[in-house]
């Protein structure tokens, strides 16, 4: 199997030597911070090279003394515990962090208090919250918005809230949702114009044409802040868990988790600019013009109009969160860099994700290349006690990640 050597970018010299000869695709029993990789259209293997796995995590309890593994000169600690499937975090103009606890129906709110963090409980009654945006962008925002399953909804606030003073606005009350990828991520364009909302397939693979239950599935979606619908921003992305905009240029971007069952390194998910009207591809193509064999000879007229995302990861990854690190507290070269949450592969024989990547940004655009900055979810026995979900950073510069496997929030700070 091809082999790269490439270079970690860190606090020493003795931290680029971490990154060691990897193979372009790997698993988590080779993860180690600091190793960065770069795969390519060209790297990939053809369709059902190997079988297609069900390998779902099982998941146990934090083994006694068992820790995330960070960069040298990060330190790592667990700062809250005892949350119930915490999803998306997102920091507020004031320095506080949403959290969306998805399965109980919670949006909390974490506050530091004389250097403690503390939690409230915002707003219940949500249906899968996700995604959290404030509205208008600025340091005092009117409303937070709350991307439910199928709805988008929005409560009065000011800085400091830690309970919504009036009771919801349903926004948008008929998001598609019907069966898998309950996500649903929120943004708005710099000028404000645009509610940006992220919505997953209902399937892997099904065809739009003949499955009714995949209209407007696998988009992302232009709203007023309003909630009048506008258009399909970008189309043919299986699951845009989250979306992100680039604070150097203004564009949106995405992280997805691609379609499964081609096999084990097939296809590889990916984070990317969007193009407006842009075509990525599902089900009937990935990664360009290669065609999904399940649907052969189906458009041959899109072939040649499919997207390359710009940043391929590990297939099955299940990229979840990111953001773009605008933070002081980390070295210069993290200024501008992307954080991204990646919850684990189910479709895989040997596990694939259960870590936290920073993907590299020059001047606004990805390289291709991405690290692994947070790992050790995964004991060796290949029991999972973590999944990252979000990211978020601090107004101190830290990062924080929250897992829905241990039930935590984690944060990263660089040692002192």
């Amino acid at each position: 199997m091809k082999k790269r050597i490439l270079l970690a970018v860190g606090f020493s010299a003795a931290a680029a030597m971490a990154a060691t000869a990897v193979s372009v695709f790997n698993d988590y029993r080779t993860l180690s911070p600091g190793t960065w990789h770069h795969i390519t259209v060209a790297d990939l293997p053809q369709p059902y090279a190997t079988k297609s796995s069900g390998n779902g995590a099982h998941i146990v309890e934090r083994p006694a003394g068992a820790m995330p593994r960070v960069m040298p000169g990060f330190q790592v600690e667990q700062y809250v515990t005892g949350l119930h499937e915490p999803r998306e975090i997102r920091t507020a103009p004031n320095g506080d962090v949403f959290l969306a606890e998805s399965g109980p129906g919670n949006l909390k709110v974490l506050r530091v208090v004389n250097g403690k963090p503390q939690m409230a409980l915002f707003t219940d009654g949500l249906k899968q919250p996700f995604g959290i945006a404030f509205y208008p962008l600025g340091p005092n925002p009117q409303y937070l918005y709350v991307g439910n399953t199928d709805s988008v909804w929005r409560y009065p606030y000011k800085n400091g809230d830690l309970k919504a003073s009036g009771p919801k606005e349903v926004v948008i009350d008929a998001l598609p949702a019907m069966r898998n990828h309950v996500t649903r991520d929120l943004a708005f364009s710099p000028d404000g114009k645009r509610l940006f909302v992220s919505v997953g397939s209902a399937s892997n693979v099904d065809d739009p044409d003949t499955h009714p239950a995949e209209f407007h599935r696998a988009n992302i979606l232009e709203f007023t802040p309003a909630g009048k619908f506008v258009k399909v921003y970008a189309s043919g992305i299986r699951n845009p868990v989250g979306i992100a905009i680039q604070p150097e240029t203004g564009e949106l971007w995405c992280s997805v988790n691609e379609r499964d069952e081609l096999g084990d390194n097939l296809v590889p998910d990916y984070i990317t600019h969007v193009q407006e009207g842009g075509f990525y591809g599902w089900p009937w193509y990935y990664m360009g013009s290669n065609q999904d064999p399940r649907h052969m000879g189906t458009h041959p007229e899109l072939k040649g109009h499919v997207l390359v995302p710009d940043i391929l990861l590990q297939p099955h990854f299940a990229s979840l969160e990111m953001l773009f690190y605008e933070g002081s507290m980390f070295p210069a070269e993290y200024k501008g860099q992307i954080f991204a949450a990646e919850h684990g592969s189910w479709n895989r024989a040997e596990r694939t994700g259960y870590e936290v990547i920073r993907a590299k940004i020059v001047g606004g655009k990805a390289t291709g290349e991405w690290e692994d900055f947070m790992t050790g979810f995964v004991t060796t026995d290949g029991d999972v006690w973590g999944r990252p979900v979000g990211v978020a950073v601090m107004p101190d510069g830290s990062l924080l990640v929250s897992d829905d496997g241990s039930g935590s929030i984690w944060r990263v700070s660089v040692k002192k």
